[in-house]
């Protein structure tokens, strides 16, 4: 009996252990099981600035990515400065043809006038009855008054020779103002063509470079700009690499640091193509900016500031001077010392700070001469 009763307890601890054993996670018995299929994760809305058809490019092409980006907002800076010309020429032109304009009505004035004087020449002749000389020296009744009259009448005839080569020169002067008017018509409406050209040009360049940006994911985007940092970085120690800095003595002017204390007070203000402040700058806006603030006005547009304002030598160089970029003159930085410039960059960019030689320099112009 007592051994029937361990063999029943035996066995039932047996059961008890068996199905325990069964019903841990994680055993043999569980692996063996078919895994469940897990639910199929929902696609990713697109981005609604993303066209559908467009694929995220990957991580190894982001480098094609910024040359494809640098030229379109290298494009938009180089019509920017044609916008600028453009638009500085228009204001010229305006100008001009204002001053013209007054110029003509003053001509028209002096014409009506000499012809108010021809007129009453023509009246006090008439009232004579238009005889000539001998008639009315036989006609008279004194000799003297005809000789006193002669001579009135010499005087009158010189008068009126004066008087009508007075008004040919009035209507000359004033068919030259008016031929002058015209041809600054043409003109405005030129630079007004070559203005909206100009404008629809940067706003296609700057929208393809904003819709090429959108298309990347955060992680792409901070990518891109860290090649682009370490681009910089890489000219920017090559440049200081030849020495530069040891060459870079020259001491500002009392102007020139005007001039950098303008342009350092408009740090963090955004890009604006096209623009002057107070809020807003493009590159050469800063810069011509800063100058005249400093009360020696320069050219509006990078391209005119490399054309017309003094050569320096690099070597030379020293704060307040312009450093001129890229081989067509499209961009322009203030130099401020210590291998550092102040500039304005490109559309979604602030005013800031930069390595002289991050970007290719052309050379180096200065406002103000001692």
């Amino acid at each position: 009996m007592g051994r029937s009763r361990h063999s029943v307890l035996a066995a039932a601890v047996t059961v008890v252990c068996a199905v325990t054993l069964l019903g841990a996670p994680g055993t043999a018995f569980a692996r063996a099981l078919p895994e469940p299929t897990p639910p199929a994760a929902p696609a990713p809305s697109a981005s609604p600035s993303a066209s559908p058809s467009v694929t995220l490019p990957p991580d190894k092409d982001l480098q094609a990515v910024r040359a494809k980006l640098d030229k379109l907002y290298h494009d938009a800076a180089v019509a920017t400065d044609a916008y600028n010309l453009a638009a500085e020429k228009t204001k010229k032109q305006s100008a001009e043809i204002t001053d013209l304009n007054q110029k003509i009505a003053e001509g028209q004035l002096t014409l009506d006038g000499l012809r108010d004087r021809a007129g009453a020449a023509a009246r006090a002749q008439y009232r004579t009855g238009g005889l000539p000389p001998e008639v009315q020296l036989m006609l008279g009744n004194d000799p003297q008054d005809f000789f006193e009259g002669a001579g009135r009448v010499l005087q009158s005839q010189r008068a009126t020779k004066s008087l009508i080569e007075e008004t040919a020169r009035a209507q000359q002067d004033l068919k030259l103002y008016a031929d002058d008017a015209a041809d600054h018509l043409h003109l405005l409406e030129a630079g007004r063509k070559a203005k909206a050209a100009a404008k629809k040009r940067i706003k296609e360049r700057i929208k393809e470079a904003e819709q090429l940006e959108a298309r990347l994911e955060k992680r792409q985007r901070e990518r891109l700009a860290e090649l682009e940092r370490q681009a910089s970085d890489r000219a920017q120690s090559a440049w200081l690499g030849t020495g530069i800095l040891d060459e870079l003595d020259g001491k500002a002017s009392a102007a020139g640091r005007r001039a950098v204390e303008f342009a350092t007070a408009q740090l963090g203000k955004p890009y604006e193509w096209g623009a002057e402040g107070p809020g807003t700058y493009d590159c050469s806006g800063l810069t011509s900016q800063a100058w005249a603030a400093a009360g020696r006005p320069v050219p509006r547009t990078s391209q005119q500031q490399w054309k017309r304002l003094r050569h320096v030598d690099i070597n030379d160089m020293r704060p307040g001077d312009l450093i001129i970029y890229f081989g067509d003159a499209s961009h322009v930085g203030m130099y401020v010392g210590d291998g550092t410039i102040v500039h304005a960059p490109r559309p979604g960019r602030t005013v800031t700070l930069a390595g002289a030689g991050s970007m290719p320099i052309l050379g180096v112009v200065r406002p103000d001469t001692d």
